[in-house]
């Protein structure tokens, strides 16, 4: 079951996280792991029709997520990866450009660290969670094109 936070250009261009906050709050307290891949975001915000940019590209949507992810760092577990909702946010946090041929190209520097971030991140709080964390982790990165090594988690 997918679970959807509805935003509109008001939302978007006020930093109003409370559709988000609506959704995720009463999820956090029945218990995140119930929730894992179930959230997605439905964008109503409209672009005048000579305007070439994807949603990934507009600065007003790309800062509201960055105040999403700040709020919430550890989102990644709950959305929707299979309807690609980890590679939307993921363009809207980290530089990106659109290939005809080969879809988003991110930018490799910025994705490393981003998803480095996110390993960071995650452990801790699936840890804090209960919930076993490192096939979910090296699934997330393989996700986003790379593949961690099981050491990296004997790290931490």
């Amino acid at each position: 079951m997918t679970i959807a936070i509805a935003l509109n250009t008001d939302s978007i261009n006020n930093l109003d996280l409370s559709p988000a906050l609506t959704v995720i709050e009463p999820l956090l307290k029945e218990g995140a792991a119930s929730y894992e891949q179930q959230l997605s975001f439905n964008l109503d915000y409209p672009l005048d029709p000579g305007d070439p940019r994807e949603l990934s590209e507009v600065p007003e949507l790309r800062l509201w997520f960055i105040r999403l992810d700040a709020k919430y760092p550890w989102l990644p577990f709950l959305l929707d990866w299979k309807a690609g909702e980890l590679a939307r946010y993921t363009a809207m946090l980290v530089p990106h450009q659109f290939s005809t041929k080969e879809g988003i190209q991110y930018n490799p520097e910025a994705l490393e660290i981003f998803l480095m971030h996110k390993i960071f991140v995650l452990t801790d709080w699936l840890k804090e969670q209960e919930i076993p964390s490192s096939s979910r982790l090296k699934s997330m990165a393989q996700m986003l094109g790379y593949e961690l090594d099981d050491g990296l988690f004997e790290m931490f």
